[in-house]
């Protein structure tokens, strides 16, 4: 029997286990049989041609890592700071490494000028006039321009006469502005009306009712509560009422009075004089009229007020009256032979109570009148004694 070489090369079945020759493709024990010696390299080529090639791969040093990477952020900072909208900033505290307070922004106090009583007006340069026909007088030239004789005697360096010819140039002065008077209280129209009627203060008593007191007075329920401020009819024991006597209805057993107007009364209607009327040295007296505008109450008056706007200083008169009519009085006449422009009006008054000196103190209760005008020439030119 020949023995097989150990130096063959053999291998065994997957399946039984039996040793079989290198070349054998089927096992003669279990019949298994064996694939090529090659597939497995054929395989292998297949699955090295599919697999992908791997990238380069970078190694940096971490110096170099470390500068890229602040490369990238000084670049990222760039266009950030690019890209914000500017506007003033206000350094941080942290930035200034000091801590800042925030100034707070002081209010500057605002400076009232006190009131003065006399304001000073501007004045203007005179404006030149050439006199024509119509012109009878400085006088009329005053009237018209509403200045003083004397001030266009005194730019025109003329005579005391101020003689004028028709053309002659005359430099005449803007009217100088007028301080407007101090205001005035004056009521509104039902404190008016209040304050003009009469009353008389009661304390309501137990078992009064307000139409228990409106019939022991004969004055409205309506007008007690309107005078009052009440909203209901209740009145309460102790409580202070005034009973408004004005509005008292009248005695049927005595005839209807005329009915007077409660204040604020119409502007009074001027009468006389007529408006530019003319006085000559044959008046003496001047008396002003006017219309009335109701019966008075107590404690109501006219107020007369008259001026001279032709004098070198303004000179005024105010008065108060009862009566429709008033009396200049002589001691106002002009004391030159100058025609004096005098501008006078009417307003209705109400006496509010006194000073301390015991003068009555009057408050507008009505509008004032039109003002008018009218000339007065003073005394007559005195001649040259003769030798």
């Amino acid at each position: 029997m020949t023995q097989e070489s150990s130096h063959s090369k053999t291998k065994v079945c997957p399946t039984c286990g039996t040793r079989l020759s290198e070349n054998a493709a089927r096992c003669l024990v279990c019949g298994t049989e064996f694939s090529a010696r090659q597939e497995p390299k054929v395989v292998k080529k297949a699955e090295r041609s599919v697999k992908a090639a791997s990238l380069p791969q970078l190694t940096l040093s971490l110096p170099a890592a470390i500068g890229s990477l602040l490369a990238v952020m000084v670049i990222a900072a760039g266009v950030t700071f690019a890209l914000t909208p500017r506007g003033p900033q206000t350094p941080s505290a942290e930035d200034a490494g000091t801590p800042t307070e925030t100034p707070t922004a002081s209010l500057t106090p605002t400076v009232t000028l006190p009131a003065t009583d006399t304001p000073t007006p501007t004045l203007q340069p005179p404006f030149e006039y050439t006199v024509s026909v119509t012109d009878g007088s400085c006088s009329q030239i005053a009237f018209n321009f509403n200045v003083s004789v004397q001030s266009i005697i005194v730019l025109n360096n003329l005579a005391s006469s101020c003689p004028i010819s028709v053309g002659q140039v005359l430099l005449i002065p803007y009217p100088t502005p007028t301080v407007p008077p101090p205001a005035t209280n004056t009521p509104l129209a039902a404190e008016a009306t209040r304050i003009s009627c009469e009353t008389v203060q009661i304390t309501v008593q137990e078992n009064d009712t307000l139409s228990s007191i409106a019939a022991n007075y004969a004055v409205p329920m309506s007008a007690i509560k309107e005078f009052n401020g009440l909203t209901t009819d209740n009145v309460f024991l102790g409580q202070t009422l005034l009973i408004p006597l004005c509005a008292r209805a009248p005695d049927p057993n005595q005839p209807t009075p005329t009915a007077t107007l409660p204040p604020p009364y119409p502007a009074p209607n001027l009468l006389l004089p007529a408006d530019g009327a003319a006085f000559t040295l044959a008046n003496d007296v001047v008396t002003l009229q006017w219309a009335s505008v109701g019966i008075l109450r107590s404690g109501e008056a006219y107020q007369v007020v008259i001026e001279d706007v032709t004098a070198s200083q303004t000179r005024r008169i105010t008065d108060y009256v009862t009566d429709t009519k008033y009396i200049v009085p002589t001691s106002f006449r002009p004391k030159d032979n100058v025609a004096h422009v005098l501008r006078w009006w009417i307003v209705p008054v109400l006496q509010s109570g006194v000073d301390d000196q015991g003068q009555p103190i009057w408050i507008a209760s009505g509008a004032a009148s039109d003002k008018r005008v009218f000339t007065w020439v003073g005394v007559a030119v005195e001649g040259t004694p003769s030798p």
